[in-house]
């Protein structure tokens, strides 16, 4: 029912989720979930907690994950920092390119969390990282293996999007999707675009791997819906490249940082029989980045090389008042 996520009017919205989504795919979902899922849990949520132990263990900085939705939640992960005495957050959102169901609405809703129990506390956002040369360079690293063992073409598979959306995300409402070349002419837009990004990522990590033109291709998966997505598709582009001969095909996500149900299930699982049953020999998925030492490295750095805003107000109660915190008059945290 996230309007960032459906954005339709209420009814509307409520008619879809409640008429056409909740009556039939919970059940496939769930056999989706069952061929994945882990003794401790959903993967996502499973690689994450790991990811915010290992990174606890790196840095004094108090770290806590939260879930767009469900649990972990947002609120109780701001209320436990909130109680430990942080008033400077950095938020990095687990999205590394802008798009208004994903990195969006996760930042909207934990400004609105932050705003309402920490009203004169200072918020950082990480901005999109798609190709901040740390993170390529993690990417890269964490395929480095697999890419070294030899393969016949490397599918790049980002997740999907109607395209509607990148439309609404195009602050100059004259950009995005509007010509064939656009996300390669410069624009403003291409700060929310997220098509471009995702271009950007593979034109990025393609340089650094020193990946051979023509071995390698991009794609969208996971489209729900009859309006027109982002093209071409995954599950399509698996077929065709088998079809044209292609036997050993990688494929790696890099719009999902941690391996979840679009990577294991519907990449590892559906794509690779896909892959086989239309003539291909071979489909290996490339982890995502999840707990691999360049990825923790990298947020570890982002982390430590943050400087928290000047605070909005003393902490004290009153102006020469002793902070209830520290003892020290007049100090500002």
């Amino acid at each position: 029912m996230d309007p960032r996520v459906l954005d339709a009017p209420w009814p509307i919205r409520a008619g879809v989720v409640y008429g056409c989504i909740l009556p039939f795919r919970p059940r496939k979902s769930s056999a989706a979930y069952h061929s994945v899922w882990l003794p401790e849990g959903s993967p996502l949520v499973v690689t994450s907690r790991r990811l915010q132990f290992e990174l606890q263990r790196r840095v004094t900085t108090p770290v806590a994950l939260a879930m767009r939705y469900q649990q972990p939640s947002i609120r109780e992960a701001i209320t436990g920092l909130v109680r430990q005495g942080v008033d400077d957050l950095l938020l990095i959102p687990l999205f590394p390119h802008y798009a208004m169901s994903s990195y969006e609405t996760a930042v909207v809703a934990v400004r609105k969390e932050w705003s309402r129990q920490a009203p004169e506390a200072n918020l950082a956002v990480k901005t999109p990282y798609y190709a901040e040369p740390e993170y390529i360079e993690a990417l890269v690293a964490s395929a480095s293996a697999q890419l070294e063992a030899g393969y016949d073409h490397l599918l790049f598979s980002f997740h999907g999007l109607p395209e509607r959306h990148l439309r609404k995300s195009d602050p100059t409402g004259s950009h995005c999707l509007q010509t064939r070349n656009c996300c390669e002419t410069a624009s403003p837009a291409h700060a929310t675009c997220y098509r471009a990004q995702c271009f950007q990522t593979v034109k990025a990590f393609a340089q650094r791997a020193k990946l051979a033109e023509g071995s390698y291709s991009i794609a969208f998966q996971s489209r729900l819906g009859r309006d027109p997505w982002l093209t071409p598709q995954t599950d399509l582009e698996i077929e065709r490249l088998a079809r044209a001969g292609v036997k050993k095909l990688l494929v790696i996500c890099p719009a999902f940082v941690s391996d979840c149900l679009e990577t294991l299930e519907e990449i590892g699982i559906r794509g690779r029989d896909s892959f086989q049953t239309h003539g291909g020999r071979e489909l290996d998925l490339i982890p995502c980045l999840n707990l691999h030492p360049a990825w923790l490295e990298t947020l570890e750095h982002w982390i430590t090389d943050f400087a928290p805003a000047a605070p909005k107000r003393c902490c004290a109660v009153k102006k020469g008042d002793a902070c209830a915190r520290c003892s020290v008059a007049g100090h500002r945290h």
